[in-house]
């Protein structure tokens, strides 16, 4: 289905338990990921934790904010610029700039540039060997379907942190804040958990209609997206050079649902 899309170029990878279990196009393939950098964003956050680099309700951001805001898009910081329109966790507003906040705030406590801290915590353990920083913390990473393939693995069994730090960063956080899904309009909650979408009950919604409440993930404006379904272990990437669109919206909840049924009917 994917291979209809109207796109130059695409990859998918699908993921369970046991790796890779479905794949379409050049897997190697370097793509911007968008604002699917903020799942990798979040996951160096999530090792800085482990560490104990960072504490979750560490001051952090605008006055009366933590880092656990910050992750969360509950600081009250603008979509785009460091300006607050929102007392900390009032409201949701999706922030690029609450992201690069955080990530100067982590890559200070690390004592590394925050391209570094993530290559060292995230990328380099798990292989990701084609994926870089090479912008904002919120939307700027690079990478390949093979590589976001591993950090899918790592997500369905967590090896950098522990089962239960992913659990935690995978439920809703600041519950019943409603907020703008960008692309998908206002969301009534507009649940997210530490850095990751948290699926529950919206619509309209980039996954499908069939995938469990519980689903996390995110997708960006290039044209991409993850999501990882706890319910039947499993993930699926897919990257295109064609930027987030009305095609988007038509295509990708169909692919998505055939997807996750092929999966279930295989468990069966």
């Amino acid at each position: 289905m994917a291979a209809s899309w109207p796109v130059e170029n695409v990859a998918v990878a699908v993921v369970a338990p046991d790796g890779v279990v479905g794949s379409l196009g050049d897997q190697q393939r370097v793509f911007p990921l968008a604002s699917v950098t903020k799942l990798l964003t979040s996951y160096a956050v999530l090792v800085a934790v482990e560490e104990g680099a960072v504490e979750w309700d560490q001051p952090a951001g605008p006055e009366g904010s933590t880092v656990r805001h910050l992750i969360a898009h509950t600081a009250g910081y603008a979509f785009d610029k460091a300006e607050v329109q929102a007392a900390p966790g009032t409201r949701r507003i999706y922030s690029n700039a609450g992201f690069d906040v955080l990530a100067s705030f982590v890559g200070s406590a690390c004592e590394m540039p925050f391209a570094t801290y993530l290559h060292e915590a995230v990328f380099a353990p798990l292989g990701m060997n084609s994926s870089a920083l090479v912008g904002s913390a919120g939307a700027g990473a690079e990478s390949s379907a093979a590589d976001l393939a591993l950090f899918a693995s790592e997500l369905l069994s967590p090896r950098l942190v522990s089962a239960e730090l992913v659990r935690e960063a995978t439920s809703v956080v600041f519950p019943g804040l409603n907020g703008v899904l960008p692309g998908y309009g206002m969301q009534k909650p507009n649940d997210w958990g530490l850095g990751f979408e948290i699926r529950d009950s919206k619509s309209p919604h980039w996954t499908g209609t069939s995938f469990s409440a519980r689903t996390f993930g995110h997708f960006g404006q290039s044209g991409t997206f993850l999501w990882v379904d706890p319910e039947i272990s499993s993930a699926c990437v897919a990257l295109t050079d064609l930027r987030f669109g009305p095609w988007a919206v038509e295509a990708w909840t169909p692919f998505s649902d055939g997807v996750r049924a092929e999966l279930v009917s295989r468990r069966a």
